[in-house]
C-alpha cells in the first residue's frame, strides 16, 4: 500500500483506526452570579430594589457629625413601570430620549416584614385601577359579607301591618255616645243628690244601672274574635262553578304558589303564600311585641266540590286578614342567647339589640299544598277566575241571646286550621 493507514492503541489494548482526540479542557462558566444581600426589611439596605420602586431614602451618612451632608440620591423610574400605568402618560423614545415622566404616584414605605404592600387599609389613594388592598377586613365589611336572612320583596308581595286583623263592634256610634252621655249625666247627679240629700243608696242604684252596661261591653271585647272565627267556619262552601261575578263567597281547597313564593325568614320554610314572624320580649309581668314581619303574595286555590282553580289577589297592597296560629320556634333567656347563632344573626339582619331580657319567637305560614279557606268576591276577567278583597266589610249577625254584637272584619279573609307540622298534600 502506498500510504499507511494512522492508529492508536486505546487504554485497554484495542488498536483501532484514526486519529487519537485530545480531550477538551473543562473551563468554569464565565458568568458568576451573585448572592442578592439579605435586607431584612431595611431599606438602606436594598441596593436598586427601592430605586426601581420609586422609594425613597436619606443618606445615614448626612445624619453624622463632623461629615458634610451628602444630597439624597437621584429617584430612577423603570420605563416599564411607567409605560404599565395608563396614567403616566406616553414614553418617549428615538432621537429624543430623555427622562421618562413621572409615575401616578409613589408606593408605600416598606413593612417591617420586608412585604412590599398597597399602603395602610384605611388609604384614600389608590395604586392603579386593578390594585387590591391587604390586611384584616374591619367589622362595617365583614358583616356586609355575611349572608343576610331579611327577606327582600317588591310591590307583588303585600306587607301587613303589626295587627292585621282588626275586629270590631257593628255597633252605631250614635247610640254608643248616647249610652256614654246618659251615664256620665245619671253618675253625676246621683253623687249630687247622694251629698245634698245624704243618701248614698242613690250612688248604689246607679252604679247598679251602669254596672251591667260595662260588663256587656267587657264581654263582646273579649268574644268577638272567638265570635268570628264561628261565624267564618260556619259560612257555607260555594261552588266555584256557578259562582257569578260580584257575589261573595267562601272556598276551601289546597293552595299553589303564585309567581312569587315567599319563604319564612328564621326557619327557612320554602315555597308558601303567608309568612308571619313575631318576636316578644318579656317585659316585667308580661310579654310585649317588639318586632313583626308579615307577608303575603298572590296564588291559587282548587276548589275541593268542582276542581276548579281560581286566582286569589292577596299582593299588590291589597287588604287581607289572615288567621293563622303561629308556633313558637324559639325562646331565649340571658343564659342560652349565646347558644343559637341563627337566632343572633336574625336579630342582627333587623338591627334588633341583644339585651339580656327573654325573648320568644313565633312563626306562622301557609304553604303550598296546605288547605286554606278563603271569603272574598268574585271577579272574572277574560276568562281568568278570581277572587279579591271586598269592597265592605264581613259583619256577623247580632246574638242578643248571648249579649254579643255584630262584629266585622275588612278584607280579604284567610284562615288556616290545619297543624303547620302535619304532611301537606303534594302538589
Amino acid at each position: 500500500m502506498a500510504s499507511r493507514l494512522q492508529s492508536h492503541q486505546l487504554p485497554s489494548g484495542l488498536y483501532v483506526s484514526g486519529k487519537l482526540e485530545q480531550p477538551k479542557e473543562t473551563r468554569p462558566p464565565t458568568m458568576a452570579a451573585r448572592a442578592m444581600p439579605y435586607t431584612g426589611g431595611d431599606i438602606k439596605k436594598s441596593g436598586e430594589l427601592g430605586r426601581m420602586f420609586d422609594i425613597s431614602f436619606a443618606d445615614p451618612t448626612s445624619f453624622h457629625g463632623g461629615g458634610a451632608a451628602r444630597p439624597p440620591p437621584t429617584r430612577v423610574h423603570s420605563s416599564s413601570a411607567s409605560s404599565s400605568n395608563p396614567n403616566s402618560g406616553p414614553v418617549r423614545s428615538g432621537s429624543q430620549s430623555g427622562p421618562v415622566r413621572k409615575s401616578s404616584g409613589p408606593l408605600s414605605q416598606l413593612q417591617p416584614t420586608g412585604l412590599i404592600t398597597s399602603g395602610p387599609l384605611n388609604s384614600s389613594g389608590q395604586i392603579g385601577s386593578g390594585s387590591r388592598r391587604s390586611g384584616p377586613l374591619d367589622h362595617h365589611q365583614t358583616s356586609n359579607l355575611r349572608p343576610s336572612t331579611k327577606p327582600k320583596y317588591g310591590s307583588a308581595v303585600t306587607v301587613l301591618n303589626s295587627d292585621p286583623v282588626r275586629v270590631g263592634l257593628k255597633v252605631p256610634k250614635a247610640l254608643v255616645w248616647a249610652v256614654v252621655v246618659v251615664a256620665v249625666t245619671a253618675l253625676l247627679i246621683g253623687t249630687f243628690l247622694a251629698v245634698a240629700v245624704k243618701k248614698p243608696l242613690i250612688i248604689v242604684a246607679i252604679a247598679a244601672a251602669i254596672v251591667p252596661a260595662a260588663v256587656v261591653f267587657v264581654w263582646n271585647c273579649v268574644w268577638r274574635r272567638r265570635e268570628l272565627l264561628g261565624f267564618i267556619k260556619n259560612y257555607p262552601n260555594a261552588v266555584l262553578r256557578g259562582a257569578i261575578d260580584g257575589q261573595f263567597i267562601k272556598v276551601t281547597g289546597v293552595v299553589t304558589c303564585g309567581s312569587t313564593p315567599l319563604e319564612s325568614s328564621y326557619q327557612k320554610i320554602p315555597r308558601c303564600v303567608y309568612v308571619s314572624t313575631e318576636l316578644y320580649e318579656y317585659k316585667g309581668c308580661s310579654w310585649g311585641s317588639r318586632h313583626a314581619e308579615r307577608y303575603v303574595s298572590d296564588f291559587y286555590i282548587s276548589d275541593f266540590q268542582s276542581g276548579l282553580r281560581a286566582l286569589v289577589k292577596a299582593g299588590y297592597g291589597s287588604k287581607v286578614s289572615p288567621f293563622v296560629v303561629p308556633e313558637t320556634v324559639a325562646n331565649v333567656t340571658a343564659q342560652t342567647k349565646d347558644l343559637s347563632p341563627s337566632f343572633l344573626q336574625w336579630l342582627a339582619d333587623r338591627s334588633l339589640s341583644n339585651d339580656s331580657r327573654a325573648m320568644r319567637l313565633k312563626e306562622g305560614y301557609i304553604k303550598e299544598g296546605s288547605t286554606v279557606s278563603v271569603m272574598g268576591m268574585v271577579r272574572r276577567h277574560d276568562n281568568v277566575l278570581m277572587i279579591i278583597p271586598p269592597a265592605e266589610s264581613v259583619a256577623t249577625g247580632c246574638k242578643w241571646w248571648r249579649c254579643l254584637f255584630p262584629a266585622y272584619v275588612e278584607g280579604l279573609i284567610i284562615t288556616c286550621d290545619e297543624n303547620q307540622n302535619a304532611d301537606v298534600i303534594p302538589v
